[in-house]
């Protein structure tokens, strides 16, 4: 295989009228690793397995082999060429690693696990882009190079997002996240929770907020030591600026995925959790409801 350049005959995406081809041998020295050509499909990957972290799944030692590779492919010309790759990454790697991608012009489209029972848990990051070939592979080098500066710090993945332990008793103040949501949450022994829903249809019938398509976060701890976790639902097109929002908030996403099927519009989910100061935790949720354009403009109810 040459190095260089690949030949329309290697590897092909016509552009319009323009056959255009990778830089390969840019692409490996931007990304520092080295990586193979499929010829059918005019795709170039670079990978490398997971195997700084011995991973048991069911007791059992996982071969990186095994399905613990993080790879990105690229495919186009160098001036416009588009990138998908799959990250393997461990709990403690997964929001420092999105807020990279998302800082450098990366979109993250899924985050989910693969295994039960697995230890340390492993999660799996989807990214996508588009750009110039050589903007998407130092944007992937980024990614890659900030999950080596995590393990870097702590060999062993950690089990815990850190802070302080919240109060046994819950005592959320009601009236200075209502103020911010402009909306009344429901109350529950000291917590609180709203919802608002994301309007759709399914199979022509009308669904909302109480068939489970909407934004909720709940409250626990106290003022000024809470927790905040929830769910987002959002369009294919809000998906980005809600996790950009979010992540500059301080809130961790969890997992981003969808719950059903044949919807209008498609509708996708991500889980979150933060800890912090409740007013905090409420403006960074807003933020990120006014960035993907959700404030004020869905249906609101309390769950």
């Amino acid at each position: 295989m040459k190095r260089l350049f690949l030949t329309a005959t290697l590897c092909c995406a016509a552009i319009g009228t323009v056959t255009a081809v990778l830089d390969t041998a840019k692409i490996d020295e931007i990304t520092g690793l080295k990586g193979k050509l499929n010829e059918r499909e005019g795709v170039y990957k670079v990978s490398f397995p997971r195997s700084d972290v011995k991973v048991v799944v069911d007791g059992w030692a996982m071969p990186p082999f095994m399905g613990l590779g993080t790879w990105a492919g690229f495919t186009g010309g160098n001036e416009r060429a588009l990138m998908m790759g799959d990250t393997v990454l461990f709990e403690d790697e997964v929001n420092p690693v999105m807020s990279i991608a998302l800082d450098n012009g990366l979109s993250v489209t899924a985050l989910h696990n693969h295994f039960f029972f697995d230890q340390p848990k492993v999660y799996f990051m989807h990214i996508e882009g588009e750009g110039t070939a050589e903007q998407l592979a130092g944007a992937v080098r980024k990614v890659y190079d900030k999950i080596k500066e995590v393990r870097a710090a702590n060999p062993q993945p950690k089990d815990t997002f850190g802070g302080t332990e919240l109060p046994e008793k819950n005592s959320i103040s009601a009236e200075p996240l209502n103020k911010i949501f402009r909306m009344s949450g429901e109350a529950n022994n000291g917590m609180l929770k709203f919802s608002i829903g994301h309007p759709a249809t399914m199979h022509g019938v009308k669904i909302d907020n109480a068939m489970g398509v909407n934004t909720w976060m709940a409250f626990a701890g106290s003022d000024d030591n809470a927790v905040v976790d929830g769910d987002f639902a959002v369009t294919e097109d809000q998906l980005q600026s809600a996790l950009k929002a979010m992540r500059i908030g301080g809130i961790n996403i969890v997992a981003i995925h969808s719950h059903m099927t044949h919807e209008q519009p498609r509708i996708l989910f991500f889980h979150y959790w933060g800890k912090g100061p409740a007013k905090k935790l409420a403006e960074a949720i807003q933020g990120a409801l006014l960035a993907s354009g959700l404030s004020g403009v869905t249906t609101q109810a309390s769950n």
